[in-house]
């Protein structure tokens, strides 16, 4: 298949080691004070590397690669840390998928249902969620910038509750999101997409990738952005 992928300029590289330490994958090592990507499928194409790199010895490109495995770049972490002499047999806790079940409010909690978490699944990241799950099919979508649980006051009641919620900040990040999105969009049962973004301009990125994804995914389906204002207010 043909996918975005990583490319070292050994040229370039002046063999720091940081881009090494940045993979989360570990698809990049270091071989005779070169970094080199040893494996395509251990590269998931969002770039974690490219901000650490001091040369710019890092780049996109658009080329035939083996599909991310994602279900073997876990098994090589958890051989790793079993190896360094620690032992996480369902893998690392903040990237372990699951579904969450909540118990329905009755009596006095009804009356503050605002307060009650709505989340229906884990991971929330856009970088750890995985692309495929089974809490993806038939899903409502909700794609937000991270600030703005913070700003707007009810969001799990307004926006979070009966979606599927993904989120992150290109900023922070330094990563388009977009590819990771569409792979999501494409490859589950998606039935509609919110994207809410900060009324600042930087979550503008976070618009454009998930606007992207929906354009690259080849499917119709329903979507809206909302924008929340630093002092929480809805603007649109």
């Amino acid at each position: 298949m043909k996918r975005r992928i990583i490319e070292i300029d050994r040229d370039k590289c002046n063999g720091c080691g940081a881009c090494a330490e940045a993979c989360h994958e570990g698809a990049i090592v270091m071989v005779d004070g070169k970094a080199q990507l040893m494996r395509d499928d251990s590269c998931d194409g969002l770039g974690d590397c490219l901000p650490t790199c001091p040369t710019g010895a890092i780049t996109f490109v658009e080329r035939e690669a083996a599909a991310y495995d994602e279900k073997a770049v876990l098994e090589a972490k958890q051989k790793k840390m079993r190896k360094e002499g620690e032992n996480l047999p369902c893998g690392c806790p903040g990237s372990q998928s699951r579904k969450i079940e909540h118990a329905e409010c009755t009596g006095a909690e009804s009356s503050h249902a605002e307060q009650v978490s709505h989340l229906s699944q884990w991971p929330v990241q856009i970088k750890l969620a995985p692309v495929n799950a089974p809490y993806f099919d038939g899903a409502r979508l909700l794609v937000a910038a991270d600030c703005t649980a913070y700003a707007y006051a009810a969001f799990h009641e307004r926006f979070i509750k009966g979606h599927i919620t993904l989120v992150g900040c290109p900023k922070l990040d330094g990563v388009d999101y977009s590819e990771k999105l569409m792979e999501i969009i494409r490859n589950n049962d998606i039935k509609s997409v919110t994207i809410v973004r900060m009324e600042v301009p930087c979550c503008g990125g976070l618009e454009h990738a998930a606007k992207t994804a929906l354009q690259n995914s080849g499917k119709f389906i329903p979507w809206q952005v909302v924008t929340i204002s630093t002092d929480g207010r809805i603007l649109d």
